[in-house]
Formats: structure tokens, C-alpha cells, sequence
């Protein structure tokens, strides 16, 4: 389907800064909290994401993400989760998430919008 390019606009999509990673013990199905910086406009928010197969918390801390912002809060497994991080579904849906983020560069901060 087609949408309009104002439908892209409207989804605030934004960089952040893993802070930390801790496994969910609550899940009914294996993922982290994490803490994500987002820059001084947005502050810090929690996510709840199910990529324990693809990551551990070694490699998200410091990681560069992308994150949905402007979505309602949602209670999941007992965490409350301000963001959604954006990710792909690896080998067409049957693979794990890859997260999606921008490569390390002196440009791009915590905070800065996708557009």
C-alpha cells in the first residue's frame, strides 16, 4: 500500500544512546529493559525489546539506536515502555531483530531526528 509522505512526518523517530541493558525476569518471553538517552529534549526513556537471541547486554550498552517516541507509554511485562526500538526482522521474518541505528559519527547525537 501507498501512503503519503506526511504519514512518515508524523512518526517522531529519533537517536539514542543505549545506557543499559537488563533481562526482563517478568517476560513471558526472553527480552531487556533498556534505558535509552534520547538528548536533553527528550531525556532518558525504557524500552522493552525481545532481541536477547541477537544481542547481550555487552552490545547495546553505548549502541546508537532508533526509536519511536511518539506512541503512548505501554505496560509490558511489568515495565513501562516510552519507545519503541526500530529493528529488522532478519531473513525475511524467520531470522532474529537486527536493530536499526546510524554509524558511530562525530554529526549525529542522542536526540536528532529521522527525517
Amino acid at each position: 500500500d501507498t501512503v503519503q509522505i506526511g504519514a512518515f512526518h508524523a512518526l517522531a523517530i529519533h537517536v539514542g544512546r543505549v545506557l543499559s541493558a537488563e533481562v526482563n525476569a517478568r517476560a513471558s518471553r526472553p527480552a531487556y529493559v533498556l534505558r535509552i538517552d534520547l538528548g536533553d529534549e527528550l531525556g532518558v526513556r525504557t524500552s522493552s525489546a525481545q532481541i536477547t537471541d541477537t544481542y547481550t547486554p555487552g552490545l547495546l550498552v553505548g549502541r546508537l539506536v532508533l526509536a519511536l517516541v511518539n506512541i503512548p507509554p505501554r505496560r509490558v511485562a511489568g515495565v513501562k515502555s516510552e519507545a519503541l526500538v526500530l529493528g529488522v526482522y532478519s531473513q525475511g521474518g524467520d531470522g532474529p531483530v537486527v536493530l536499526i541505528g546510524p554509524d558511530e559519527h562525530d554529526h549525529v547525537r542522542p536526540g536528532d531526528r529521522v527525517g
